[in-house]
């Protein structure tokens, strides 16, 4: 007969001894645990030809060595030989059992949760939803009451059924900043293919938490020298955000912000209990009617300002950069370096920096509403609405990034650890439209809609932008991304005052790899639609041009018929180079949504950075490069050249289509491969266009 070898793990007065009783048939050996007085109780029973040996371990409130039943119970679960762990948990003191739950999650054993005293769970008006609280834990719940003797032979079925199964991963999540140093350490294990003794998840974990038994296996390896570095820097970030060095605390926050989140969302509590300070916070914000428009509130509040104070330095950093670019002319002369230098690589930095403003108060918004524990809240509050369309409420957090850029937005859905979620996540953080879309927004509303309703119509397609995104979001759950929903655990970490130092620490964070990451690819795309735009040379044409020129010069209104004769010829130029022939190749794609060839080259221009779509229109439309989304010239133009229906079409297209190219480099890398950014390419493509062809005709009918 095969053995099964038990620890009964829970706090005290559960009912773990009641519990054996009721199992029956048992045979109990009573001793002490080796070097100590601690009581050691060895219950044997059997259950369909299996022998089961359950190990009564002392009651303990947690994993720690505060007393000796806590420390023979850690010791035990760390170091002994056994085939899993049943955490007995009182129903009626659910959140408190909870906790030591957590704990047990962090060494990854097969391991059941047996939820005990049920019968007085139901007296006091306390529902346990059993199988959702199985999957937000990855471990089987069966509810019994050792009292009344129900649910012992689910609970013995189940102890047969896991012990002859595969270990499921527990589900066991922490807050962003500790999650991101765990997959740091993880990410290093892996490159250094290191032989860990546990799965690296739990091992990073252990060290995080100083776990000394685990420090001491890896010190004496030779990956310590590198991983002692790692480490520290780890902790640096972790005593910023939670402003202690105190692991113990840290983490037993940590804990009781994961239970009080299962409870959450499985617990509902039908008796009136004495409500914390938190909890009445709670009741407003997280209200089911009232919390939803706070958020919105907020996020208009937010985005207003985003807007307003980033316009400002906008237009000083507009200055500056078009002054070096004017000095690097006037230093290199009328040369090839000078232009590449300055409209290629000068101007391509410039049109990211010119946005940091924006990125940097919208980082700055996010970061207060995230550090003081709100945005925890809020994704718990649109997890019932997301899940409508196979999203998750964690979702959340990178889709409202991806207002700002979605560079960091696709960094953020790491916090989504379930792979078909963040998948799902990544590809749809694209519909949320980037600071860097707003001057094409602002150019067309401003061309053919009146100062008073330019921000509502602003407002409006930015929403709209959203809910193709959701939309598109419940189309691949329902075709590429099928499955059952996976529920995780939404942390209710306590609220705290927001600290200036960890609000720098992330938002310069967030705005130098907004620079560096985007700034990079956007400098190499730059370069080369420079190139692309102006070759190849074209003499003839040149030598034509310039008789013109030479010829205007003497007429009485010289001054404008030369700039005039400049713009012909920068549009001739652009039209034969490389640029203009993909965007003629282009056309038929994009004639049944009302596009010329001009507004196709904009488009494509835009896949290495939006801001380049609205120079490019500029240069197309013969106004030559210093055009920006405010010119009038340009507004002109777009109102005598572009239909309305072309125009509203376009914005369609452009709130739908690739993000630019360094956020799209920084997808392939998060999703896994460059495979993925070819799905990206084609779902967004063909649903920019689905939808811009709807517009277009719409309009048309309507207008």
């Amino acid at each position: 007969m095969n053995t099964i070898r038990i620890a009964l793990v829970g706090q005290p007065n559960v009912g773990k001894s009641m519990l054996i009783n009721a199992m029956g048939n048992t045979r109990l050996k009573v001793g002490n645990f080796s070097g100590v007085t601690v009581s050691k109780k060895l219950v044997k029973l059997s259950h369909r030809d299996y022998a089961l040996e359950i190990t009564d371990l002392p009651g303990s409130y947690a994993l720690n060595e505060y007393t000796r039943e806590e420390k023979v119970t850690r010791d035990f679960l760390a170091t002994d030989n056994y085939d899993l762990i049943l955490n007995v948990v009182d129903s009626t003191n659910i959140e408190r059992n909870l906790y030591l739950t957590t704990e047990l999650l962090s060494l990854n054993k097969k391991m059941l949760l047996a939820l005990n005293m049920d019968d007085e769970a139901i007296t006091e008006e306390i529902h346990i939803d059993a199988q959702q609280l199985s999957k937000l834990l990855g471990k089987r719940c069966i509810k019994t009451s050792a009292a009344k003797k129900t649910g012992i032979n689910a609970l013995l079925d189940a102890i047969v059924e896991i012990f002859e199964q595969e270990n499921s991963q527990a589900k066991l999540q922490f807050s962003e900043v500790i999650e991101e140093e765990i997959s740091h350490i993880v990410q290093f294990f892996q490159e250094k293919h290191f032989d860990a003794p546990m799965p690296y998840r739990e091992s990073a974990i252990l060290l995080l938490k100083e776990d000394p038994v685990i420090f001491k296996v890896f010190r004496d390896t030779p990956v310590w020298v590198e991983l002692q570095p790692l480490l520290n820097r780890a902790f640096e970030h972790i005593y910023l955000h939670y402003q202690s060095k105190d692991l113990d605390d840290i983490f037993n926050e940590e804990e009781v912000a994961f239970a009080k989140g299962l409870v959450t969302e499985a617990v509902q509590f039908q008796v009136q209990r004495k409500t914390t300070l938190t909890e009445k916070i709670d009741s407003i914000l997280i209200h089911k009617f009232a919390g939803l428009p706070i958020f919105l509130f907020l996020m208009w509040a937010l985005f207003q300002l985003t807007f307003e104070l980033g316009s400002v330095p906008m237009d000083w950093i507009d200055a500056f950069f078009a002054s070096l670019i004017d000095a690097t002319k006037n230093t290199l002369g009328d040369t090839e370096l000078a232009s590449v230098i300055g409209d290629g690589a000068i101007a391509g930095v410039g049109a990211v920096v010119l946005f940091l403003p924006n990125i940097i108060i919208l980082f700055l918004g996010i970061a207060l509403l995230e550090t003081t524990g709100y945005m925890s809240r809020v994704a718990f509050l649109l997890d019932g609405f997301f899940h409508k369309f196979g999203l998750h409420g964690k979702s959340f957090i990178p889709l409202v990034s991806g207002f700002g850029c979605s560079v960091p937005a696709y960094m953020a859905a790491r916090t989504l650890k379930n792979e078909r979620d963040r998948l799902l996540t990544l590809f749809i953080i694209g519909f949320m439209s980037c600071g860097a879309r707003l001057p094409v927004y602002v150019l067309f509303v401003g061309a053919f809609f009146a100062a008073e309703y330019a921000g509502s119509v602003l407002f409006v397609i930015y929403i709209s932008g959203a809910l193709f995104g959701i939309m598109a979001a419940k189309i691949l759950k329902m075709t590429v991304f099928k499955g059952e929903d996976e529920p995780f655990v939404m942390e209710m970490p306590k609220y705290r005052l927001p600290s200036i130092k960890l609000i720098w620490h992330t938002v310069s964070n967030q705005a130098w790899m907004y620079l560096k990451k985007a700034g990079s690819f956007i400098l190499l795309a730059s370069v080369l639609i420079w190139f692309a735009s102006n070759y190849p040379k074209q003499p003839e044409q040149d030598s034509l041009y310039q008789a013109k020129i030479e010829q205007a010069a003497t007429l009485p209104n010289a001054e404008e018929s030369i700039h005039k004769l400049n713009n012909e010829r920068a549009l001739y130029h652009l039209e034969h180079s490389y640029l203009g022939q993909i965007g003629k190749f282009s056309q038929p794609f994009f004639a049944p949504l009302g596009y010329d060839w001009k507004m196709s080259v904009a488009l494509e221009t835009g896949l290495a950075a939006k801001e380049v779509v609205v120079s490019t229109l500029g240069i197309l439309y013969g106004l030559g490069e210093e055009t920006d989304e405010s010119s009038e010239g340009l507004i002109e133009k777009i109102q005598k050249h572009i239909p309305f229906a072309a125009a509203v079409s376009f914005i369609v297209f452009v709130m739908i289509y690739l993000p630019c190219l360094a956020a799209s480099m920084v997808f392939a890398k998060e999703a896994g491969g460059w495979k993925y950014l070819g799905y990206l390419f084609v779902f967004t493509t063909a649903t920019a266009w689905v939808m811009a062809f709807i517009s277009y005709h719409l309009t048309l009918l309507l207008v």
